[in-house]
C-alpha cells in the first residue's frame, strides 16, 4: 500500500490507546521516514487527524504564508493547530488518545480508524456511522458535487 486507505473498527483500552492496524503502520514504515506522528482536532468535523511528520510540515509551510488576520485562518490555527501535539506509536502500535482529544472529538470506547490518503482519521463509532449513513445525505447533491472533479 502507498497511501492510508481502509476503515477499521478498535477499542480504546483503559489508558486511552488504541492500535493503529498493520496495514497504516506499513505505510508509515514504507512511505515515511521520520515515525514521528502529529495528532489534532480535525478542522469541521467532531473527529481527529493523524498526520506523519512530512505532511505535518506541508500543513505547517501552507498556514505560515497565509494572513493570520483572515477568519478562516484564524479558525484553523485556532481548532486545528492549537489542538496539535506530537505522538509516536508505542512498540505494539499503538497511540495514546489523549483525554482532552478524546472529549474534542466525542471519543468513548469504540473507534473508526480510516485511512485518508495522506492521513488517518480517528471517529467515535457512533458518529461515523451517523455521518456515514447514505440515507442521511442528500445523494444527488453528492453524486453532482463529485462529477465535476471526475469522481
Amino acid at each position: 500500500m502507498i497511501s492510508f486507505i481502509g476503515k477499521y473498527y478498535h477499542n480504546l483500552d483503559q489508558k486511552g490507546r488504541v492500535i493503529l492496524p498493520a496495514s497504516l503502520r506499513e505505510v508509515l514504515a514504507n512511505r515515511y521516514t521520520s515515525g514521528k506522528l502529529y495528532l489534532t482536532n480535525a478542522p469541521f468535523d467532531k473527529a481527529l487527524h493523524l498526520y506523519p511528520l512530512e505532511e505535518w510540515i506541508k500543513i505547517e509551510e501552507k498556514i505560515r504564508q497565509l494572513p493570520k488576520s483572515d477568519e478562516a485562518v484564524m479558525y484553523f490555527l485556532r481548532r486545528v493547530i492549537a489542538s496539535a501535539i506530537p505522538s509516536e506509536l508505542d512498540k505494539q502500535g499503538r497511540i495514546l488518545i489523549p483525554y482532552e482529544h478524546r472529549q474534542d472529538a466525542g471519543i468513548n470506547s469504540e473507534v473508526v480508524i480510516v485511512g485518508q490518503i495522506e492521513r488517518i482519521e480517528i471517529w467515535d463509532k457512533s458518529t461515523w456511522d451517523s455521518i456515514t449513513d447514505p440515507t442521511k445525505v442528500d445523494i444527488k447533491r453528492i453524486q453532482d458535487g463529485l462529477a465535476k472533479y471526475g469522481l
